[in-house]
């Protein structure tokens, strides 16, 4: 929680009481080297009476509490919770007690860093509003809470200091807290803050003041980013943060990823050309829109022409290349658009559907899959819990969202970087797939004047709903498995229409009112058998069975081998399962083989 503590005590006059404040604990102790310089400490001297004491001008960001010095029960501690008021207006219901957690942990993470600004984290020595995380949460937080005036005042904070840079970037951090930090000319992902919120925020509140009063800042950004590259249409040579805390990064190295600076740099380029684009079509700009399109339009095309293969492959093989060429809109050829959708599935499953992005891929891969038909690989990257994962930190007993997929290791030691905050908002952007998509509400026009519903039952749940406080009044979708059908309930409100589409290719239109569908279930995926060793490695992950089959025995007949095969394995459709297991002993091989043919007969 992100708040402090209220205690009751009382002692002899001038004995002191120290409270130290830690997110996790590790061996049983605070776990305080994430805070590096921030002491999180509070320190009272009583006055001889009964007292009540609470920190009146600090706020730490803690689970955990060390209280010394006075002997104090913990019925006289409460936690005093603080965050900037806020209605809250979105919800995420499902049959998934794991995923519920996960959204619940969305919720209560942004609830901790939107406090006066939207923070990065509310414990170390930091705290600071960091451009490139609202940037990708803000559509899950203006479905969650009502946060119109909230983020129209940090954009107008920076607007101010995009005023003060030399060249029109915008800084790291608004307020920019950091001078000469980042000063290297303008950040991909990060500065396109400037941009994207106002989107979001028309979008979804239907604010057409807020475009107007941030336009400026938005075409300053761009032309900014312009006279920064080659006039290819491309931003390429530039330090970047990239797709940051890609899981793959070394623990000292948070911005080594496996997709290049450059493929970030010049998506977010066309991207943030093609919403300035859009912003002046709005406002009237009518030359301002022609001139951004057409700069749109050059980049778009230099993008794919530099960095997608006829054939439909990314020159970065990684999950957030695909995705930032599909969820951006960078290639328009649906045969390519298909191929690329398809490598995108087969590298998640190669990857055994563990989570293979940071923060600029993380918001963008679900809808990339699900958009192309390809929802069950989309439902096992969301459910998969080993490590790296969305639910991986909810099976270690997480609250709140972390700033690294593996904040904390399996063995419940604590990340050994510099930088692993367990408080961090970025990551959970997903959240805003399970409302659209998983559940199936989403605006059609801005400020939801129409509704799109257009759930996608996930095969592994049995129910799922959402509701969202529009300014209509009260929207809401729901569905349910009964039998071999699906049943679709959806709330409309008044003075508004929506959109539906169950996915069966036939899409209407309904008024206001409660409306209720039944569609046809998905039959459940058949799993053939498998010969043992010879099963090709794909076959083996796509088969829960198979897949726990092979990591029982490992962890039973050779337990130094099963780690290795479950995180180093490329489960490939042309690689069988023998290729995985070089130098394992026969005997051990032998039991493999016959544990796969048993549990897959």
């Amino acid at each position: 929680l992100v708040g402090r503590l209220r205690i009751r005590a009382g002692g002899e006059r001038g004995t002191r009481l120290v409270v130290r404040h830690a997110e996790v604990l590790e061996n049983g102790e605070l776990g305080i080297r994430p805070l590096r310089n921030a002491a999180a400490t509070a320190t009272f001297d009583l006055s001889g009476d009964d007292e009540v004491l609470e920190s009146r001008f600090s706020f730490y960001g803690f689970r955990y509490a060390e209280i010394t010095g006075v002997d104090v029960s913990p019925d006289d501690v409460e936690a005093v919770v603080l965050h900037t008021d806020m209605r809250r207006t979105g919800w995420f219901d499902s049959s998934h007690a794991e995923l519920d957690r996960l959204h619940e942990n969305v919720v209560w993470g942004m609830r901790g860093n939107f406090l006066s600004i939207p923070t990065d984290c509310p414990q170390r020595d930091e705290r600071l509003g960091w451009t490139g995380d609202i940037q990708v949460f803000a559509p899950t937080a203006s479905y969650l809470y009502d946060c119109d005036g909230f983020l129209t005042s940090w954009l107008r904070d920076l607007a101010h200091e995009q005023a003060r840079t030399v060249d029109g970037s915008v800084p790291l951090v608004v307020p920019a807290a950091l001078p000469g930090f980042g000063s290297g000319g303008p950040t991909a992902a990060w500065g396109d803050a400037a941009t994207v919120v106002p989107t979001v925020m028309h979008e979804r509140f239907g604010d057409v003041g807020v475009v107007q009063a941030q336009y400026a800042s938005m075409r300053t950004w761009v032309e900014a980013v312009l006279a920064d590259t080659d006039g290819s249409g491309l931003w390429t040579g530039r330090m970047q943060l990239g797709d940051w805390l890609d899981p793959s990064a070394p623990p000292d190295d948070p911005g080594a990823a496996k997709v290049s600076d450059d493929v970030v740099a010049s998506a977010y380029l066309a991207r943030s050309l093609r919403l300035t684009a859009d912003a002046a079509e709005l406002l009237g700009h009518d030359e301002d829109a022609r001139r951004y399109g057409d700069l749109a339009e050059r980049s778009r095309t230099a993008f794919a022409a530099e960095f997608v293969t006829p054939a439909g492959r990314m020159m970065n093989d990684a999950p957030t290349a695909y995705a930032l060429a599909l969820g951006f809109d960078l290639v328009a050829d649906p045969p390519v658009r298909a191929a690329l959708a398809a490598r995108l599935a087969d590298v998640v499953r190669e990857g055994g559907y563990r989570i293979g992005t940071g923060f600029v891929g993380t918001p963008l891969v679900a809808d990339a899959l699900t958009e192309a038909g390809h929802l069950e690989v989309a439902e096992r990257l969301l459910l998969q819990t080993e490590c790296p994962s969305w639910l991986y930190p909810v099976t270690m007993g997480a609250t709140t969202v972390w700033e690294r997929w593996d904040s904390m290791l399996p063995d419940g030691t604590i990340n050994p970087g510099e930088m692993t905050s367990f408080n961090h908002y970025a990551l959970g952007a997903v959240a805003d797939w399970l409302h659209r998509s998983v559940a199936g509400l989403a605006p059609a026009a801005p400020g939801y004047r129409r509704l799109r519903i257009a759930p996608r039952p996930l095969p592994a749940l049995e129910h799922a709903s959402t509701r969202h406080l529009t300014p209509y009044g009260d929207a809401a979708v729901a569905w349910r498995r009964e039998g071999d059908e699906v049943v679709v309930t959806a709330v409309v409100p008044a003075n508004t229409v929506a959109e539906v589409d169950l996915g069966d290719g036939d899409v209407h239109e309904v008024g206001s009112g409660t409306h209720t569908w039944r569609t046809a279930a998905a039959k459940p995926r058949q799993h053939p058998p498998l010969p043992g060793l010879d099963a090709m490695l794909a076959d083996v992950i796509d088969d829960p069975r198979a897949y726990r089959a092979l990591l029982d025995t490992l962890a039973e007949h050779a337990p130094e081998r099963a780690d290795a095969v479950r995180t180093g394995t490329v489960w490939g459709s042309r690689r069988a399962l023998s290729t995985a297991l070089m130098f394992t002993p026969p005997p051990v091989l032998a039991e493999v083989d016959a544990a796969i043919r048993a549990a897959t007969a």
